[in-house]
């Protein structure tokens, strides 16, 4: 009699695992993904906040705002690094004067589109007249 057993896995087991990963993924995925989202907004907030204070640091050198064809170049003596790009690798927008305010500097969020919601909103800071604002998006 030959009572030699195989050693390894069946298909069976094999597909049962495979698919429990597969829920397990399906479970984790999205929730770290809209953690990353985020992130993103933090971060685009925190470079707007710097951005803010080295336009407000060159009206105190310069007595004035930069100019829109200045843009944001012209403060960047004032930061500490280069002139960063929002989170989603577009250039920050500077307006001036501003809809709501002296200057605007604002991200058009991950659709990089005016508008939006959640990631997609527009997130910014304006000027009021010496005392700032900072727009939040929810």
């Amino acid at each position: 009699m030959n009572t030699t057993k195989s050693k390894g896995f069946t298909l069976l087991e094999l597909l049962v695992v495979i698919v429990i990963i597969g829920l397990l993924a399906g479970y984790v995925a999205p929730r770290y993904f809209s953690q990353v989202g985020k992130s993103e907004v933090q971060v685009a907030r925190a470079q707007i906040d710097a951005l803010e204070k080295a336009v407000d640091q060159y009206r105190l050198d310069n007595r004035r705002y930069p100019t829109s064809e200045e843009g944001l170049a012209a403060v960047q003596p004032y930061l500490k690094k280069t002139l960063p790009n929002d989170p989603w690798g577009r250039p920050y927008v500077y307006r001036i004067p501003g809809e709501k305010a002296d200057y605007e500097v604002v991200s058009y969020g991950k659709d990089g589109k005016p508008g939006g919601t959640g990631e997609d909103a527009d997130l910014g800071v304006q000027a009021v007249s010496g005392a700032t604002e900072t727009a939040k998006a929810n």
